[in-house]
């Protein structure tokens, strides 16, 4: 009498089974790993772990239990104003360059090889320029050599320089600006890498099946085709839009008129480059770290109905 199997029952393979099947493949990825758990999870949990302390680099950090969170959040005034400006930015910079990096490496992958090809570096260019925002410095120079108060002194239109960079009102737009200026980067060359693997052939079959128009195309075939390299870029926007530290420094100074500049990375900054308060520094870090991870997951969750 033959022996019925239940399929129903899910058959686990022993360890020694599953690594004598795939070792090579766990060998290949193992320097990947080791390295990615030592610069990437250690550091997470070592900040983690910091946060509730108090620690200068020097003397032993001691253990203050959820103080510095309560500090953050209740006590300093100058964070929630980083949080507000870091929101706002993220939230109009965030997907403005994401649509921005797809329209572009949209339309520039239409183009022949060639001119496609310099295109793309047309585009990607200001992102891999370190001072490439020194442009936009001289632009905004708040006295009458500065491009833009030559043009509007010029035309008639103001008689005296605009502090651009120095006026409360007109730093967030500017860096909004520049930071849409400098957004085409590693989502817009993703971009264009998902949209030359999409399957020529499914547009054929889209139009024997009913679609009509670009829309229909770009809805039904382009965005499921290409879900993974749309997920990279949103998780690169994303992160992107919430760190931006470096442009609003170099841009409007440190610390900015009002704060008008400051953002959490900024704040970050502060306590742990210049005041060496490191487990409040830490506990900035911590809090930023979980409002990208949000972020990233709602937009994931979004992004994964595209198509459906």
């Amino acid at each position: 009498m033959e022996q019925t199997i239940d399929k129903s029952k899910s058959y686990k393979e022993p360890f020694s089974v599953v690594w004598k099947k795939h070792k090579y493949k766990y060998l290949m990825i193992l320097p990947f790993g080791l390295i990615f758990l030592l610069f990437t999870v250690l550091p997470v949990l070592i900040a983690i772990a910091l946060s509730f302390t108090s620690f200068d680099m020097v003397s032993t950090p001691k253990f203050v239990g959820l103080s510095n969170y309560m500090s953050l959040f209740a006590d300093d005034d100058i964070f929630l104003i980083a949080v507000k400006n870091t929101l706002f930015f993220a939230i109009v910079t965030g997907p403005i360059s994401y649509i921005m990096c797809f329209i572009f490496a949209w339309l520039v992958n239409e183009l022949p090889r060639i001119p496609r090809a310099i295109m793309t570096l047309v585009f990607y260019a200001p992102s891999i320029s370190g001072n490439a925002y020194l442009i936009w410095k001289i632009l905004f120079s708040s006295d009458s050599y500065g491009w833009a108060n030559a043009w509007l002194m010029k035309l008639g239109i103001t008689s005296d320089a605009i502090q651009w960079l120095i006026t409360t009102e007109y730093i967030m737009p500017i860096l909004v600006v520049v930071q849409l200026w400098l957004s085409l980067g590693v989502s817009f060359l993703t971009f264009i890498a998902g949209l030359q693997t999409v399957d020529r052939s499914l547009y054929e079959a889209a139009a024997v099946e009913g679609i009509r128009n670009r829309w229909q195309e770009l809805w039904f075939i382009t965005f499921p085709s290409m879900k993974p390299q749309l997920l990279f870029g949103a998780v690169m926007q994303i992160t992107s839009s919430l760190s931006v530290s470096q442009l609003s420094i170099d841009l409007v100074g440190f610390p900015s008129v009002n704060y008008a500049g400051h953002t959490i990375l900024t704040h970050l900054h502060d306590y742990g480059n210049i005041r060496y308060q490191m487990g409040y520094a830490c506990t900035i870090a911590v809090v930023l770290f979980f409002i990208m991870m949000l972020c990233n997951i709602m937009i994931q969750k979004v992004l994964r109905r595209i198509g459906d």
